[in-house]
């Protein structure tokens, strides 16, 4: 089971919503809105998904690193690598 189960719901629902928005900002294009207000609202986008990227990062560190970790071993250091590279990869966006 994933690390996010007990909370998909929400994560579905923030999803849902990012894509509202993406679709609001096509929407914006095809109807020649205003540059700057588009660059808004693609920067409010980039808001959401941070925010959903880091409540996954969250579930994972507290239930499948928290896990790997207790079980120790192999398994425990491969989860913490993989929540370091994820880390990694969400500061460099």
């Amino acid at each position: 089971m994933a690390g996010y189960g007990q909370h998909k719901e929400d994560i579905i629902r923030r999803l849902r919503r990012i894509e509202g928005q993406v679709r609001g900002v096509q929407r914006m294009v095809d109807e020649d809105v205003y540059c700057i207000d588009v660059l808004t609202q693609v920067s409010a986008i980039n808001a959401a998904l941070q925010s959903c990227a880091v409540a996954l990062l969250d579930e994972h560190l507290s239930c499948c690193v928290t896990e790997a970790i207790a079980q120790g071993g192999d398994r425990a250091k491969e989860k913490v690598g993989e929540a370091s590279k994820a880390i990694a990869r969400l500061i460099r966006t």
